[in-house]
């Protein structure tokens, strides 16, 4: 699935395995190295740039999220290492080939913060690290099973394509919600006797993906426009996307309160609560204006309750005898 954490200005650059440089430029281009290169120079500085590069924060909370689903859904601890192993694998070759789409449009508008614009890593480098931890992905995914492995490189493949060009479009949700969706699938159909998820899993999931996309595009819609990426998010604009960010991760809630056997509870009333007051402060303008930080705040809130929610759920995924 896609990282959250990867709506970076998307470039026209290909995942080639090259230096980097621009068509046309020569050799003296190539000696003239950027600011932070001397100092990433070595083994350390290298290791240093990868990990920056593959967005280390969504790529840990990913996989956190899925190896956690698949413990609470019963997998032994083997088969929670073996999932985990094949999800952060999956989430390194996203991240780092988001960051060797971008490299091109990230180094016109001079973020120094990137590796790649800053010279801690080369391109070439970082297009290496995404091949390789993609070929290591597809023999741990399957190692879950067939039936998982394919649910999990699907996902892998919607990220991806969201990366190569999806994201310019008004489409940009559908890799979320296809990655975010197939994660029950992934962690169900490598249990005993391969079950599939039941249909409430697949949809919040999938309204979690949605609802993490616009969130994750809100606080650089305006950038994002700037550099000509016009996902649905920027297609809509800030005021329209803030309002409608809660609406998928309320949704979400609601399924997970709902959708699985049993009543609600009073942590189920608690969740929508919670996440329906949120959804008010997120849509309402406040006080600050729209540069308030508030509603994007308010929904990482409300998204991190769904997360707890499907977690907490992880035991309905199969039917017990």
């Amino acid at each position: 699935m896609p990282s959250a954490g990867t709506e970076a200005a998307d470039a026209g650059d290909g995942l080639d395995t090259g230096d980097g440089l621009e068509p046309g430029h020569t050799g003296d281009a190539r000696r003239a190295q950027p600011p932070g290169a001397a100092a990433a120079a070595g083994l350390p500085g290298l290791v240093a740039g990868l990990v920056r590069a593959c967005h280390p924060e969504p790529v840990v909370a990913v996989t956190a999220l899925i190896t956690a689903l698949a413990a609470a859904s019963g997998r032994s601890p083997g088969g929670c290492l073996l999932v985990a192993c094949a999800v952060f694998t999956g989430q390194l070759s996203v991240g780092w080939s988001n960051d060797r789409v971008d490299a091109r449009r990230d180094r016109a508008a001079g973020r120094q913060d990137k590796p790649l614009v800053s010279g801690a890593v080369g391109a070439g480098t970082v297009a290496a690290a995404a091949v390789g931890a993609l070929a290591l992905c597809v023999p741990l995914s399957v190692a879950n099973g067939v039936s998982a492995g394919a649910a999990h490189l699907a996902g892998v493949a919607a990220a991806w394509g969201y990366n190569l060009g999806v994201k310019r479009t008004v489409l940009s949700w559908l890799p979320y919600a296809v990655g975010f969706g197939l994660l029950p699938a992934f962690v169900t159909l490598g249990l005993p006797g391969r079950p599939w998820p039941p249909g409430w899993s697949v949809a919040a999931g999938a309204l979690l993906g949605v609802g993490a996309h616009v969130t994750n595009v809100l606080p650089d819609i305006d950038a994002d426009l700037a550099a000509g990426v016009r996902g649905l998010p920027q297609r809509l604009g800030r005021r329209r996307s803030r309002a409608l960010a809660p609406v998928p991760l309320f949704a979400a809630c609601a399924v997970l309160v709902f959708g699985p056997p049993g009543p609600a509870g009073v942590a189920g009333w608690a969740a929508l609560a919670v996440t329906g007051a949120l959804a008010v402060v997120t849509a309402v303008p406040a006080g600050a204006g729209s540069s308030s930080r508030l509603p994007f705040l308010a929904t990482l809130v409300t998204a991190a309750t769904a997360v707890a929610l499907l977690v907490l759920h992880g035991g309905s995924l199969v039917r017990r005898p």
